[in-house]
């Protein structure tokens, strides 16, 4: 364990202005606070202060993040209380140490929550300094380096998947490479000790059958870049066995096959001499095509800076190399602390720039995210991506996850540009939505006004900021379909009933049905958790609701008291998806005679009223709701017909079925060949349509066709 006076020694030696009376008071209440409590390893509790704070100077970080390390465990562990720390070490430490404390006393339903909720909290503290963070990874380091003491391997696994998940991943968003490789090794260890063991051995019988390798390929790409007037610094290194597996993995390649189990970094003065020594190195050895990335003309988001390539080298060995200057070297091992002690400004250290605005998207997230475990699952879309750089047309570098669309481009510049981003120009062409950007790529979004997000865009987005973004939308139109339908359906069951619907009477049914307000109330209703019999019975309790269906019936005369009715609720074409579904299996139009089954906390499935599916639901009649086409003649809505046809298979028979449509102003929304033979083939088609009026004239078109031998409506 590291003494006080070494501690205090190890600050001194990168800061000589350092406080050592608030070091050294800092040290001695965290020892006494501790007292005699012990570690799973049987450690004094106190050594893990200790050695937190020991790492954190390896990082040359100030004082204040020091004594910070040293308490972080205090309010948590101990008796100490936020004013005490306030009183003693001054307002900036306490409000750390509080930042950093951890928030083990939640009383949440799963371990998946509260780490959710912990995670939460954790952003918002360092959204306010970054520091936080930096005390927080240095103290699961030391709590991973010594995870094996705990007995117990559930709580190993589960503590490994949370660092492999959210903090190495976090650390490398601040550039602390250096954190996040051994953490990322560490958990590997716990979650897959065979397979790094199998890579050890693997990396072990490398050093010995090719005896000072390294030393040698360093000592000739030194000499080479000499020889070119080009004064350098040459490193080799080994790849750690995470980092080798996991492009083992993504690659799907064997371990022989790896270009950079070996890699070397080249470090030279000034910017220039990096493009220098890559054109040196390029003409001395063959590189290795598409393997070659500048990161100093389009640095990362965490102001990582580097150019990086592969060549077959000296000793015709594949090698991978790093050319890059000293200070873009601290920043890549060292991130947000290489720059720790002459970047500090009097608004406090490090709370802006480009390299933290995925801390302020990280931010939005949050806002937008429903629940912890949402917000946790967005986060981890947001951090565990490689990269694609685009431009925006005006050349701005927008940075975004692989496999981005151009939806999630639009919400990274803007959330405003992604709710009402209808189409896009990549490099000039127009391109669908859903389409996979490129590096380089320019893209130019175009919007409307009166364009809202699409439920469906949820199922091709990769960013978090855009999910978040299109969840909230979709939560919030989904809310105002249930409460306006829910309050259709009450409005109907009171009158049912023979009575009037009044927000005074609902007021004092909210307790008995465990609602907040009516509006939560007609919420209720609509998504099918509350039934209009169960409001009717609770405002008048005793009274069974006189329902057009009280008793189960034959499905002939369901259908029969459904139809005409004079309580009807209009259904309109609403947003696919929210309050209400049209099934699938009728797919039924305006103009059709329809029904509603209520589905809990979905809302209402339209069916037509001869669907043989509602076979299905004639012993539940609570569940059926009578509903009847709202249709506006300014917008009629688009809904979607199918069709099953028999066409000829004969050149030019498949044109003259889509003209046919298209002559009616139909639009095919899926085709499916069902059946094939030499003659014919069967089709499903699926077409957009106003109404049944509308499908039946596409029918009669297409049955005027020679080419097509028969046309029907499908049904089931």
């Amino acid at each position: 364990m590291m003494r006080q006076v070494e501690l205090v020694e190890r600050v001194l030696d990168y800061d000589r202005d350092a406080d050592e009376d608030l070091l050294n008071r800092a040290y001695v209440f965290a020892m006494k606070a501790h007292g005699t409590q012990t570690r799973a390893s049987g450690d004094p509790y106190f050594s893990h202060p200790i050695e937190v704070a020991g790492i954190l100077t390896k990082y040359k970080l100030d004082t204040a993040t020091i004594a910070t390390a040293l308490l972080h465990d205090t309010l948590e562990d101990t008796v100490a209380t936020y004013d005490e720390l306030e009183s003693q070490f001054g307002l900036d430490v306490a409000k750390l140490v509080d930042g950093v404390t951890k928030l083990s006393k939640l009383e949440l339903q799963s371990d998946r929550q509260r780490q959710a909720e912990n995670f939460r909290k954790l952003l918002l503290a360092m959204s306010d300094d970054i520091r936080v963070l930096l005390v927080k990874l240095a103290d699961r380091l030391h709590n991973m380096r010594t995870l094996l003491h705990i007995k117990n391997e559930e709580k190993r696994q589960r503590i490994a998947r949370e660092t492999m998940e959210i903090y190495a991943p976090l650390a490398e968003r601040i550039g602390m490479h250096e954190i996040k490789d051994e953490l990322q090794d560490l958990s590997f260890q716990v979650l897959n000790a065979e397979a790094r063991d199998s890579i050890l051995k693997r990396l072990e019988f490398l050093r010995t059958s090719g005896t000072g390798l390294i030393d040698r390929i360093a000592n000739e790409l030194k000499n080479t870049l000499s020889s070119a007037g080009i004064e350098t610094t040459v490193v080799g290194r080994q790849k750690r066995p995470f980092s080798i597996w996991r492009k083992m993995e993504l690659k799907n390649i064997s371990f022989e096959q790896l270009s950079d189990v070996i890699a070397f970094r080249i470090i030279v003065d000034d910017a220039a001499s990096c493009y220098k020594a890559l054109g040196v190195i390029h003409g001395a050895y063959p590189m290795v095509p598409g393997l070659f990335k500048d990161y100093i003309s389009t640095p990362k988001r965490n102001n990582y800076r580097s150019l990086h390539t592969t060549v077959i080298g000296p000793e015709r060995q594949r090698i991978e190399m790093q050319i890059r200057t000293a200070e873009m070297h601290e920043i890549a091992e060292y991130g947000v602390a290489a720059h720790w002690l002459y970047k500090q400004t009097d608004d406090g250290p490090l709370r802006d720039g480009m390299q933290y605005r995925w801390l302020r998207e990280l931010l939005e997230i949050l806002e937008n995210a429903s629940d912890p475990e949402e917000f946790l699952e967005h986060t981890k879309l947001s951090m565990f991506q490689d990269q694609v750089f685009c431009f925006t047309p005006k050349g701005d570098l927008i940075a975004l996850p692989s496999s981005a669309t151009p939806v999630d481009f639009a919400y990274m510049v803007h959330t405003e540009l992604g709710n009402h981003c209808v189409g896009a120009k990549v490099n000039g062409r127009v391109v669908p939505l859903r389409a996979t950007l490129h590096n380089g790529d320019q893209v130019d979004i175009l919007r409307s006004e009166n364009q809202t997000p699409s439920p469906t865009w949820e199922n091709f987005v990769v960013t978090g900021k855009a999910r978040s973004a299109i969840r909230r939308f979709v939560r919030q139109q989904q809310r105002a379909q249930y409460v306006e339908l829910g309050q259709q359906i009450l409005d109907k069951a009171f009158r049912s009933g023979g009575h009037e619907l009044s927000e005074k009477g609902l007021d004092a049914a909210l307790k008995v049905l465990k609602q907040k307000s009516v509006t939560d109330l007609y919420a209720a209703v609509g998504s099918g958790v509350l039934s209009g019999r169960q409001v009717v019975e609770a405002v008048f309790p005793g009274e069974r609701l006189r329902a057009a269906l009280g008793k189960v019936v034959p499905l002939a005369r369901v259908r029969n008291k459904l139809v005409g009715r004079g309580h009807a609720v209009p259904i309109r074409g609403l947003i696919p998806g929210m309050a209400v579904h049209f099934a699938g299996c009728c797919h039924p139009l305006p103009g059709d005679r329809i029904v509603g089954i209520v589905t809990s906390g979905k809302g209402i499935t339209i069916h037509t009223i001869d669907c043989e599916t509602l076979e299905q639901f004639v012993e539940t009649p609570e569940r059926w709701v009578d509903v009847s086409w709202e249709v506006s003649n300014d917008d009629p809505g688009v809904h979607v017909g199918r069709i099953t046809t028999i066409v000829a298979n004969e050149p030019g028979a498949l044109s003259s079925l889509t003209s046919v449509i298209a002559r009616n102003l139909g639009n095919i929304n899926n085709l499916k060949i069902t059946n094939r033979s030499t003659d014919f083939f069967e089709m499903t088609i699926d077409i957009e349509v106003r109404d049944v009026k509308h499908l039946i004239n596409i029918i009669a078109a297409l049955r005027a066709e020679p080419a097509i031998s028969s046309v029907e409506r499908a049904r089931g």
